[in-house]
Formats: C-alpha cells, sequence, structure tokens
C-alpha cells in the first residue's frame, strides 16, 4: 500500500452501471446515503477487481475497510469512503452487515476464481449482489420479510452483469462465474471465453444461466407489490423491467463478439412502464394497493 494509499479508483461511477443507482424516484432525503453506499461499495468493487494486486493485498485492503466501517478504525484519511459510510450508517439506523457482507464478497473474489455449480453461484450473489437490496429496504424502513423477493432481483442482477462481461472477467483476471458442472455437461471448456465469438456449448451454457435468471426474475415480481415505499416500489419496477429487458438480448446477442447492453430506448420504455404500472396499481382504492405514509417517504 504505497503511501498509504488503500483504495484503486477504476474511474467508472454510477454512469456506468446497468441499472439506476439513486435515481430520482427514491425520496431526496435519502439520495445522498444511497450515494454514499455506492461510492463505499465501489471502491471495495475496484479493489477485488483491480488486475495489478496480489490476492493477499487484496484482502488486506479490504479488511482495512471493514475496520472502518465497524468502527474498529476511525482515524486513518486513506479510509474516508469508509468512514462515510460508518456515519451514514450511523445516520440511518442501518445495521453495517449489509457492507461487510458486500467487503466478504470481494475477498472471495480475491481468491476464488470458479464456481462449481449454480447453488455455488447463488451463494457468491448471497453475499454480492443480495446486501444491496436488503440495504434499500432497510433504509426505507420496509419489512425484512419481503427479503426474498429483493434477493432474487439482486441475484439475477448480478449474473447478468457476469454474463454481459465473461469474457472481460476470464481475460484479466482468470475469474469464471459460469457454473462449472454445466460447462462440463455441455462440453465447453473456459477457454472458449477467449474466442471471437461464442461457441455452440458455450451458448448452451450462457442460456442455462438465462433459464436461471429468468426463474429469479420471475420471483422478483413480487418485489414492488410488497413495497410499502411507493417511490422504492417505482424503482424497483424500473429495474424488473430493465433486467427481463437485458435477459432477453443477451439471449438474442453473444457477450463475445460485442458488448450486449441496453439502449437509451430501453431505460426510457422501462422507466415509463414501470412507474405508470406502479402508480396504476397504486392509484386511490386499486386492487392490491398497499402505500403506508413513511413520513413522506
Amino acid at each position: 500500500m504505497a503511501n498509504g494509499q488503500i483504495e484503486t479508483p477504476s474511474g467508472k461511477g454510477a454512469a456506468d452501471e446497468n441499472f439506476p443507482v439513486g435515481s430520482w424516484l427514491l425520496p431526496a432525503e435519502l439520495r445522498p446515503h444511497v450515494a454514499t453506499f455506492y461510492r463505499f461499495a465501489r471502491a471495495i468493487d475496484d479493489i477485488a477487481d483491480n488486475p495489478a494486486l496480489a490476492p493477499d493485498d487484496k484482502v488486506a485492503r479490504l479488511e482495512r475497510f471493514a475496520a472502518a466501517v465497524g468502527g474498529a478504525e476511525t482515524e486513518d484519511p486513506a479510509l474516508i469512503t469508509a468512514h462515510r459510510m460508518r456515519e451514514s450508517l450511523r445516520a440511518t439506523g442501518v445495521a453495517p452487515h449489509h457492507c461487510l457482507d458486500l467487503i466478504a464478497a470481494f475477498k472471495q473474489d480475491a481468491v476464488k476464481l470458479r464456481y462449481a455449480d449454480w447453488a455455488e453461484l447463488m451463494g457468491y450473489c448471497a453475499l454480492s449482489a443480495n446486501p444491496v437490496g436488503r440495504y434499500l429496504l432497510d433504509l426505507h424502513g420496509e419489512d425484512a420479510a419481503d427479503y426474498p423477493p429483493s434477493d432474487a432481483l439482486c441475484s439475477a442482477l448480478q449474473v447478468l452483469n457476469h454474463l454481459q462481461d465473461c469474457q472481460d472477467d476470464y481475460r484479466a483476471l482468470d475469474r469464471v462465474y459460469l457454473p462449472q458442472d454445466w460447462l462440463e455437461l455441455e462440453g465447453a471448456r473456459v477457454e472458449a471465453l477467449d474466442a471471437a465469438a461464442c461457441s455452440a456449448p458455450l451458448h448452451r451454457v450462457l442460456h442455462r444461466c438465462l433459464d436461471g435468471t429468468d426463474d429469479l426474475l420471475l420471483a422478483a415480481r413480487a418485489l414492488p407489490v410488497a413495497l410499502r415505499s411507493r417511490r422504492l416500489a417505482m424503482e424497483s419496477a424500473v429495474i424488473l423491467r430493465l433486467a427481463e429487458s437485458l435477459s432477453l438480448r443477451l439471449r438474442r446477442g453473444d457477450p463475445l463478439a460485442g458488448r450486449v447492453a441496453l439502449t437509451r430506448a430501453d431505460f426510457a420504455l422501462c422507466g415509463l412502464r414501470g412507474v405508470a404500472g406502479e402508480l396504476l396499481r397504486r392509484r386511490p382504492g386499486a386492487k392490491g394497493d398497499r402505500t403506508v405514509p413513511l413520513r413522506g417517504r
């Protein structure tokens, strides 16, 4: 850690993400806290994904972040992002375990390069993705009983990101999130990720992953309906529609031949449909309306 530097910024920001991060749909008073959480997650993700760092160096840096978020370290200015996260958690009353779970996931990324099967991959998503949704639910005062559909949505988003970046992850970090048993079953090898286009066996593996993702998205449809916060429900409805659109694009495309991504038109259409759907469903007297005032949320 030269000159006490701990973070290794990649230059990525919220604008580079597939899905909205703390958009205008969320309550204005909570957006700064969501931004703080995003900066924290981005910082530790950048450490885990830095190909120039050795695994033990990554783990050591991430452990410093954990100490800062947990309050064991409160002074080092190199950990300012973690200090701000700790202060945000204190101000909002959200427990730190969501942040600590993310750190555990990225420590795993530093040392684990392969996943035996879908269940093992879902175990990784439980640490690397699901805490994001759970943090947002807690921040908005939602019920922990709504964690399951939120987990399903977050895990689906994570897998979609993995499929988009499968070649980059392999080339830069030798990291493969595709279930190894499915690769073996279809007669595909990880080396196929270095090709200019998907082979037929690899394409079948990607489609198996998309089948699992679509099952998750089906379970996630219960989330907007369950939420009391109208604003968070609209945000989740938009993200759900974006995820469904990206899954369809990945089925029709080839992430090795070129990046498969949503267009501005996709964002606009999914945004309109997601917001309109929630507004209609939650209009006074509408069937299934669960809108409950939460101090303006």
